[in-house]
């Protein structure tokens, strides 16, 4: 608990951390050498292959390699809701050649978990608010739910459903915990290591219900392989016009937003940081970037890295508050 309280603490002055980063690279840019000519940057997906983390990172990868005239490459690291990736990354070289797309559970993994192999704050330096979007609660075809409407009505009646997300602590697990609790269903969550392997058992039935961003679910939606439900914004997605908010159906106030970022290793020589941040910014707003992103409901952030950290700063005070009060532990 007092792990706990002080990455909250430390989360919610990271915006003052940063500035004074930012002020060193004005008042000191040691510039940034030959970086990135020496090697292949590593661009690490902390999710398995297949999920949204995988495919954000594959569609950047290309982006920022024209950016920066030098390769980029892949690599996935899945596992722990993104720890073993991102700890990864953290004991790389900080020199610039590595650098972890994260998805939202980053944000939860401070209160979720009792020791991290890292600290969220000091070992790790934000790059930059990739994007936001909606997740999405989706039902198989063979559960028989077509609408949230009858999902509640049965749920009311005592039926219980269980339902898949990327894993424990996940903004989907975390978003859709609220909503039971705040609605008294009884429904069993049932964690999978990432959305790819949640996605083929929601396809084939194996578990009725999915929790994953709008990126992650948008081409079964489209192939009709699921059942949109509901969506977890405040408003709706203009992809989805037709699937209702939570908040719109019963539950006013409601809203969970999926979102991915770039980090970089702690120690990351600040000028590099602000270079990858440029190139990070160009890349998103690349049409062969942001065409595909906007396609899959991602709404492109962007900006300087003073805005990731400040986003996770208070992702993490926000679920960390949530994960304590309702005792969410990773062997639930």
């Amino acid at each position: 608990m007092r792990h706990l309280f002080n990455q909250i603490t430390r989360a919610l002055s990271m915006s003052l951390i940063l500035c004074g980063m930012s002020s060193l690279v004005l008042a000191a840019d040691p510039g940034v050498g030959t970086w990135p000519t020496q090697k292949p940057i590593r661009l690490i997906a902390v999710f398995p292959a297949g999920g949204s983390v995988d495919q954000v990172a594959r569609i950047l990868a290309p982006a920022l390699q024209a950016e920066l005239k030098q390769s980029v490459i892949v690599d996935n690291v899945g596992g722990a809701s993104g720890v073993i990736g991102t700890s990864a990354m953290t004991r790389a070289e900080p020199d610039g050649y590595t650098f972890a797309v994260v998805f939202d559970t980053h944000g939860v993994n401070p209160s979720l978990k009792d020791k991290l192999p890292y600290d969220t704050i000091k070992d790790i330096a934000p790059v930059g608010l990739i994007g936001t979007s909606p997740m999405v609660l989706v039902a198989s075809k063979q559960s028989g739910i077509k609408s949230f409407k009858q999902l509640v009505e049965e749920s009311k009646a005592g039926k219980k459903f269980s339902y898949g997300s990327i894993g424990i602590g996940s903004l989907g697990h975390l978003a859709m915990a609220r909503l039971a609790k705040t609605a008294g269903f009884d429904w069993i969550h049932v964690p999978y290591r990432g959305g790819g392997p949640l996605m083929q058992d929601v396809l084939g039935g194996q578990v009725p219900l999915g929790v994953g961003s709008q990126f992650l679910v948008m081409p079964h939606i489209e192939n009709g392989g699921v059942v949109p439900l509901v969506i977890t914004t405040a408003k709706r997605s203009p992809e989805l016009p037709n699937v209702p908010t939570v908040a719109e159906s019963g539950f006013p106030g409601f809203n969970a937003p999926a979102w991915w970022g770039l980090l970089a290793p702690g120690k990351t020589p600040p000028a590099i940081v602000k270079a990858m941040n440029v190139a990070l910014n160009k890349a998103l707003k690349n049409p062969a970037v942001s065409d595909k992103f906007k396609a899959q409901g991602i709404q492109i952030v962007g900006g300087s890295p003073e805005v990731l950290g400040d986003f996770v700063g208070k992702q993490i005070a926000i679920w960390g508050k949530f994960v304590i009060e309702n005792n969410i532990k990773e062997t639930q």
